[in-house]
């Protein structure tokens, strides 16, 4: 590589070193973000991207880090761009690593474009408002927090709950209800253990799922600015296959805590104020930089739907990383470690789990014409069964009407038959709803009120059999 065009000044362009980021002085004509070449002073060169420039100094994160710096030898080459993916349909069944270079042993991707990470933010008088069903084959999902085309519909989960068990399972399932269309996910493992990453490729592998995914893979070992990227990367790809190549694209980030832990990390190096609990203030604007790269736009027959998951630190919903995902996304899905101790999986808390979306994306011509009002009846039986749980732990459960009795039970029916299926299990969005009505068939029928009358002649059991 030529040196010859390095920044030098004096022969120390390098005033300090601290862990993966260098201090230089200030370098005249370059961007933020724009790429640079690092020289160290025993020959190496490394890759890295400046972060914050100004008028006293320019700020170096290295891919990889940094252990000794020589800073009178070491040099800098601006390269005059930003981080760039290489694009083309050959991305689709490889799985790359958090710097977009090929870890599946197959060859460099023949690129038919070179797109920016940082991606193109939507003109908002394009967006067209998401209103398509998308059937993950999960029943707690698709009957109660449907996900849409075009959603940001995150998964809160806790330390040791199934997250990524589920993430296997819908990557595998997920598919666009109705007309054949072309769909594809790309997945991106952000920090992960090495045991982690292993699980989901043999997955993807074992069920033929890679075929229609392009996986990112950044493992626990990997660099730390390396997270910062990995999700930027795949929102790219998804980009590409949804607004070039018209496909609709669900994209799966795990885990969005250890994105926001580098977050932190980097922004401790750079000597920032820090916000709640040692985030960067910054911490809300950097995540909707990547959320609302979700979307559909007029004229683009593509879609690109997010799924962030994120584990809560403590299991606390009001940690600054939930908190903050919930005011940008529409809605969440909450996992239950009661549940999960219950041995229900997948561990879905009815409850606190929210589709902001939903009532868009489901009905005659989406799904099927009863699946509002089942979607209320279910909800209000489980409320009602929960409650009784709990005052039969006051006064017994012997003290319970025999109505009380009823909705006791069908509590617990719902959690065993409703909430919970096997691991392998795919439920079409009918399979699901035909569920609650068979749980709703051991109900009194006066109590349905929040279901019209000719869905109960038309769904219930009883009258399907008298047909």
């Amino acid at each position: 590589m030529d040196f010859s065009s390095l920044y030098v000044k004096e022969g120390r362009a390098i005033n300090k070193a601290k862990g993966a980021l260098l201090v230089a002085e200030s370098i005249p004509g370059i961007k933020f973000n724009e790429m640079v070449d690092v020289q160290l002073g025993n020959g190496e060169i490394k890759g890295g991207q400046a972060i914050d420039i100004s008028e006293k100094a320019t700020i170096i994160e290295v891919f990889g880090g940094v252990s000794e710096v020589d800073l009178i030898g070491s040099k800098i080459r601006c390269k005059g761009e930003t981080l760039k993916l290489p694009v083309s349909m050959d991305i689709l069944g490889r799985i790359f690593n958090g710097m977009g270079e090929p870890i599946d042993g197959g060859p460099q991707v023949i690129p038919e474009d070179y797109l920016d990470i940082n991606g193109e933010p939507i003109n908002p008088a394009l967006r067209q408002p998401p209103a398509e069903f998308i059937e993950t084959g999960i029943s707690a999902i698709d009957g109660l927090n449907a996900l849409v085309r075009g959603q940001k519909l995150p998964i809160f989960s806790g330390s040791g709950l199934p997250h990524n068990r589920i993430v296997a399972q819908i990557i595998r399932q997920a598919t666009v209800k109705g007309k054949e269309e072309r769909f594809a996910l790309v997945f991106a493992a952000i920090g992960i253990s090495y045991d982690d990453a292993s699980f989901f490729m043999k997955n993807l592998e074992r069920t033929g799922a890679l075929e229609r995914t392009v996986a990112f893979i950044n493992t626990a070992s990997d660099p730390v600015i390396e997270r910062i990227s990995t999700p930027r990367l795949a929102l790219t790809a998804a980009e590409y296959l949804a607004w070039k190549r018209n496909m609709h694209v669900l994209v799966i980030l795990t885990d969005m805590t250890n994105y926001c832990e580098a977050l932190r990390e980097l922004s401790s190096m750079r000597e920032e104020i820090p916000s709640r609990r040692g985030y960067p203030g910054y911490m809300y604007t950097d995540l909707a930089t990547m959320y609302e790269r979700a979307g559909r736009i007029f004229g683009k027959e593509g879609s690109v739907t997010i799924m962030p998951i994120l584990t809560m630190p403590d299991d606390d919903i009001t940690h600054p990383i939930p908190d903050l995902t919930g005011y940008i996304t529409e809605g969440q899905i909450v996992l239950s470690r009661n549940l999960e101790r219950k041995g229900i999986y997948p561990p879905i808390d009815v409850f606190l789990s929210l589709s902001r979306m939903m009532k868009e994306g489901i009905g005659p011509g989406k799904t099927r014409e009863d699946h509002n009002n089942v979607f209320m009846q279910s909800y209000a039986a489980y409320a009602e069964g929960c409650y009784l749980r709990e005052i039969s732990t006051i006064i017994g459960a012997e003290a319970l009407s025999e109505r009380d009795k009823i909705y006791l039970t069908n509590a617990d029916e719902f959690e065993r038959k409703f909430i919970s299926q096997g691991e392998s299990e795919k439920r079409t969005v009918e399979q699901t709803l035909d569920t609650a009505w068979g749980l709703f068939s051991a109900l009194p029928e006066e109590d349905l009120k929040l279901i019209r009358e000719e869905f109960i002649k038309k769904y219930l059991p009883e009258y399907r059999k008298s047909k």
